[in-house]
C-alpha cells in the first residue's frame, strides 16, 4: 500500500459496515477533524448519553490537538494515524475499575500482533515495540506505536486510543515514537485497523467482567515493564525507584523498592531506570 492510499481520508460510507450486527460497534460517529476525540465524545456523551451505548465509537480522520497524561497535547500529519475513542460499559465492581485501561492496551497490542508487529505494553498507557534502534533515556530501545488516554464518566468510560500509522520518521513527534510505516507494519489502511481495534476491544472488557484473573495474567505475559528496574513520577510524590514485579489484581503496577517494601502504584510516568 503506498503513502498516499495508506493517507486515504476515513469517511462515515466506507466505516459503515463496522456498525450493526456483522460489526463490531454499537454505534460510530465520523468527524473529519477534531481537536480531541475524547474531549468531543465526553461532552457528546453529557449531551445525551444514552445515545452512546456499550462499544460505540467517534472517529476523526485528523486529530488536531489529542490529549495525553498531564494535559499533553500533539498533532499528527493528516491521514496519518488512526485516533478513536470508545464509549465503554463495563459490568464491574468499584474495585475493578481500574483493569479497563489495561484491557483496552492489551486490544491493542493484541491488535498489532495479530498482524506480525511484535507490541507489548508499557504500564499504564503506551504500546511500544522494541527496536534495533540506539537507546534513549527512559526508553531504552523501545519505541511508542499507540498511546491510550481513558476517562472516567458515571457508569461509562471513554477511551481514546492514538495509533501512529503510515508517519514518516521526519514526521514523528518524539524521538522515542514509530509507526507501524516506520517498523514495516502490514495494517496501513486505517479502516482495517479500527474493525480489528473494536474487535479486540470488546473481547477484553468482556475478558475483564468474566475472567479478569486470565485477563491480568495475558497482561503480565505482554507488559515489558515488568522484570525492569524503573523509576515512577508520581504527581505531588517524590519520585519510586525500583523493580517492577507484578500486576495486583486492582490493574496497579507493584515496584519493590531497594529496601524492600513494595508499593502499589495507580498512576504516574514509568521510566526505564537504565537504558536497555
Amino acid at each position: 500500500m503506498t503513502e498516499d492510499s495508506a493517507r486515504s481520508p476515513l469517511t462515515a460510507p466506507a466505516l459503515a459496515s463496522l456498525v450493526g450486527e456483522q460489526g463490531p460497534l454499537s454505534a460510530l460517529a465520523v468527524t473529519a477533524a477534531s481537536p480531541s476525540t475524547n474531549s468531543q465524545l465526553l461532552e457528546a456523551l453529557a449531551d445525551d448519553p444514552h445515545a452512546w451505548p456499550h462499544m460505540s465509537a467517534l472517529v476523526t480522520d485528523h486529530q488536531t490537538s489529542g490529549r495525553g497524561r498531564a494535559g499533553r497535547a500533539w498533532e499528527t500529519p493528516r491521514g496519518a494515524a488512526l485516533t478513536v475513542s470508545f464509549v465503554l460499559r463495563p459490568g464491574l465492581s468499584e474495585e475493578s475499575w481500574g483493569l479497563i485501561p489495561l484491557a483496552v492496551g492489551l486490544a491493542a497490542v493484541r491488535t498489532l500482533r495479530a498482524d506480525g508487529v511484535e507490541a507489548s505494553l508499557k504500564w499504564p498507557n503506551d504500546v511500544v515495540v522494541r527496536t534495533a534502534d540506539a537507546p534513549i533515556p527512559g526508553w531504552g530501545t523501545y519505541r511508542k506505536v499507540a498511546g491510550i488516554l481513558c476517562e472516567r464518566r458515571e457508569d461509562a468510560v471513554v477511551a481514546g486510543i492514538g495509533v501512529n500509522v503510515s508517519q514518516t520518521e521526519q514526521e514523528l513527534p518524539v524521538p522515542h515514537a514509530a509507526s507501524l510505516a516506520t517498523l514495516g507494519g502490514h495494517h496501513l489502511d486505517r479502516r482495517a485497523l479500527l474493525d480489528a481495534l473494536a474487535r479486540h476491544v470488546a473481547d477484553a472488557v468482556g475478558q475483564a467482567e468474566r475472567d479478569p484473573d486470565g485477563l491480568l495474567a495475558d497482561l503480565a505475559a505482554l507488559t515489558f515493564t515488568l522484570g525492569q528496574h524503573v523509576v515512577v513520577e508520581r504527581e505531588g510524590q517524590p519520585p519510586l525507584t525500583g523493580d517492577a514485579v507484578a500486576l495486583a489484581a486492582s490493574g496497579a503496577l507493584l515496584v519493590r523498592a531497594g529496601d524492600g517494601a513494595t508499593h502499589e502504584v495507580h498512576a504516574g510516568d514509568v521510566r526505564l531506570r537504565t537504558a536497555t
